[in-house]
């Protein structure tokens, strides 16, 4: 079992320290629900570091990941819009349309794997999949890839965060998924309500009260709203882990996406089509709980959800390296 570590640990729980003594907890709160971790776990062969973080989002930015030039993380997991690209499959190379929903960068840590069917354990894996994706950044290769970042002018930077000779695909992956683990959203309305902070409105307790009742958090459970799991959805076409492990057993099972700014990722599901809330709401509840929501019971869910929100981290947007005097090597 890997072992792991928090960065900043003691900061952040000097500072949530200081907080708990705002107010008390409201009673009513639903078992297992409560504010978002102030620390994510973190690799013991990836520690975290100011240089590495910044590198890591110089690469997460910098659209000469992409065979291109024109594709970049932030293309399908923008920093601007809660991590995501609001469209129900993104684009990439040469226009074309990748097969699932893009899931939102924002909070991706906290989560047990990567990709709607599991198929990264780690942000490090699902970091190295769309350079090499001939839908998404399209590389030939990841010597095509590492060239290329050479000839940007990569190398002093990442031997001042790696060491001499460090500039390669492993460590690519472990500077963007350090800068991904910066990526959390603290102090939503609920949390702030279940620090005793803050409040929310009487159809967002109703709608907590609701979501309990039904059994919606028998998956979407605990602070994260996501049991981390892998469950059965009954929807559409896509056989989900199914394309992983080959087992029928897995068909149309995905992982347990969280409720965190959900109000904020349309479109929904991991087909993107279903473009609204309420819309998501009940299809969820017939679905996966053969339950028929009122109106009012829907519009109570969206208020709870929507104070599911938190505070999107800030994010300077850097200047990359580049050669001067001629351009990259791009390709169609």
């Amino acid at each position: 079992m890997k072992r792991y570590i928090s960065w900043l640990a003691i900061a952040c729980m000097t500072a949530a320290a200081g907080l708990a003594q705002a107010g008390e907890p409201p009673a009513g709160i639903p078992e297992g629900m409560g504010a978002l971790p102030s620390t994510v776990p973190v690799p013991a062969d990836n520690p975290m570091s100011a240089a590495k973080t910044e590198l890591g989002k110089q690469l997460y930015l910098d659209p000469v990941l992409s065979k291109s030039g024109h594709i970049s993380c932030n293309s399908c997991h923008n920093l601007g819009t809660w991590g995501v690209d609001n469209q129900a499959r993104s684009i990439g190379h040469k226009w074309q349309r990748g097969g699932r929903n893009a899931p939102t960068s924002f909070n991706a840590a906290f989560w047990s794997a990567q990709f709607w069917d599991g198929r990264a354990p780690q942000l490090e894996d699902q970091a190295k999949g769309p350079p090499m994706n001939p839908v998404e950044m399209a590389d030939d290769s990841e010597e095509q890839l590492i060239t290329r970042l050479q000839a940007a002018g990569y190398t002093p930077l990442f031997e001042q965060v790696f060491g001499k000779n460090s500039l390669n695909f492993d460590n690519m992956a472990k500077a963007i998924g350090a800068f991904e683990r910066t990526l959390i959203t603290p102090d939503a309305p609920f949390d702030l309500y279940v620090r005793g902070e803050g409040d929310i409105s009487a159809a967002a307790k109703r709608g907590m009260r609701k979501v309990a009742d039904i059994g919606c958090t028998a998956c979407h459970s605990g602070p994260l709203f996501t049991n981390n799991t892998f469950q059965q959805f009954n929807y559409g076409s896509d056989d989900g882990r199914k394309s992983v492990t080959g087992n029928a057993d897995d068909d149309h099972y995905f992982r347990v996406q969280s409720w965190r700014n959900v109000a904020m990722t349309a479109p929904y599901f991991h087909d993107g089509a279903v473009k609204t809330l309420p819309e998501a709401v009940r299809i969820m509840a017939k679905v996966q709980l053969d339950t028929i929501l009122s109106d009012a019971d829907v519009v109570d869910i969206v208020a709870f959800l929507e104070t599911l929100t938190g505070t999107p981290p800030q994010v300077t947007y850097p200047v990359f390296p580049r050669p001067a005097g001629h351009a990259l090597n791009w390709q169609d």
